[in-house]
């Protein structure tokens, strides 16, 4: 059995937990998921896998 697991869906449902049980850090929170997704976007999810 193969599982693939892509880097956005994971980072998004961490962040979404986070803010759930801390909402103060909704902005640090999304800022962050901003830069990961941004990065993932620039350099490509298979740099960040290996």
């Amino acid at each position: 059995m193969n599982i693939n697991l892509s880097l956005a869906p994971l980072v998004s449902l961490v962040a979404g937990i986070l803010i759930l049980v801390m909402p103060r850090l909704l902005n640090f929170i999304v800022a962050i998921y901003l830069i990961i997704i941004g990065l993932i976007g620039l350099f490509g999810s298979s740099h960040f896998l290996k």
